[in-house]
């Protein structure tokens, strides 16, 4: 690999989280607003009403935050595994130990559809890389992503409890969170659907099934 084939593929980005991870954090998100809504269910006067919403944005907020940090935490640790890895292939006292790494750490599908001749080209590559830091490091770019995860979590979750702050009869407030909720799911169920294979329209219902059996556990719990 030439310089400048190795700076280019330094500035390559994956994405800030991956379409199943999105989705994913989306899902988890809603599904945790909707046990909240049951909770808000038992205040009666406006100001426990408005203390509630406040206590369900706040736990949006914290849950927004706990997957930025994750999401860092996660990001140190893929690229010091990477480094580990590279480290290990290069200090092989044969190619055959390097391939046998290289296996190690393929995934069973990829491993079955590389060659042998594949797998040492791969470790060729590894071992013309200019020198590799011994320990994995965040950049600039890191945290904003982790901002982005962030805000793509609190963006998913707030409508959710929104009609809580805007209106005063809790129980239109409830039923129509609960329904973008819904919605909301079901359209998560629709990319997680079209992106697995698994058929669009099947896991949207399904998605949004989900969210309807949460809402009845959470009224036979007495919410």
């Amino acid at each position: 690999m030439n310089k400048n084939s190795h700076e280019a593929a330094q500035t390559v980005r994956e994405p800030v989280l991956n379409p199943v991870d999105r989705i994913s954090e989306m899902i988890f998100g809603l599904l945790m607003a909707l046990s909240f809504i049951g909770a808000i269910s038992v205040a009666s006067k406006e100001a426990e009403i408005r203390e509630m919403f406040v206590a369900a944005l706040g736990c949006n907020l914290a849950w927004g935050l706990v997957d930025a940090v994750m999401y860092l935490v996660r990001t140190v640790a893929d690229r010091g595994r990477g480094l580990s890895l590279a480290h290990a292939v290069r200090r092989a006292k044969d190619p055959a130990t390097g391939h046998q790494l290289l296996d190690q750490a393929l995934s069973k599908t990829a491993a079955n559809l590389l060659e042998e001749r594949e797998v040492e080209a791969i470790r060729q590559r590894i071992l013309a890389m200019p020198d590799l830091p011994t320990r994995p490091k965040l950049t600039a770019q890191d945290l904003l992503a982790a901002l982005a995860v962030f805000l793509m979590v609190v963006a998913a979750t707030f409508p959710v409890v929104l009609p809580f702050a805007l209106l005063d009869d809790v129980v239109m407030a409830k039923n129509i969170s609960r329904g973008v909720a819904l919605v909301t799911l079901f359209i998560a169920g629709l990319g997680l659907g079209h992106y697995a294979g698994y058929g669009s329209w099947r896991a949207g219902l399904l998605m949004a099934g989900l969210g309807c059996v949460l809402v009845v556990a959470i009224n036979l719990l007495g919410g």
